[in-house]
């Protein structure tokens, strides 16, 4: 799987925490409707 992965890897648990965060923070209180692919890419194929 990692091999089709654009970025050449899987993804680490932290990556996807800090998206989760971002998403729970206040940084992100202007963003609505807003989908984040943390997936190295591969949504982009």
């Amino acid at each position: 799987m990692a091999a089709k992965v654009p970025a050449g890897r899987m993804g680490m648990p932290e990556e996807i925490a800090a998206a989760v965060a971002f998403h729970a923070g206040d940084d992100s209180r202007y963003l609505l409707g807003t989908e984040i692919n943390v997936d190295g890419g591969l949504a982009e194929l």
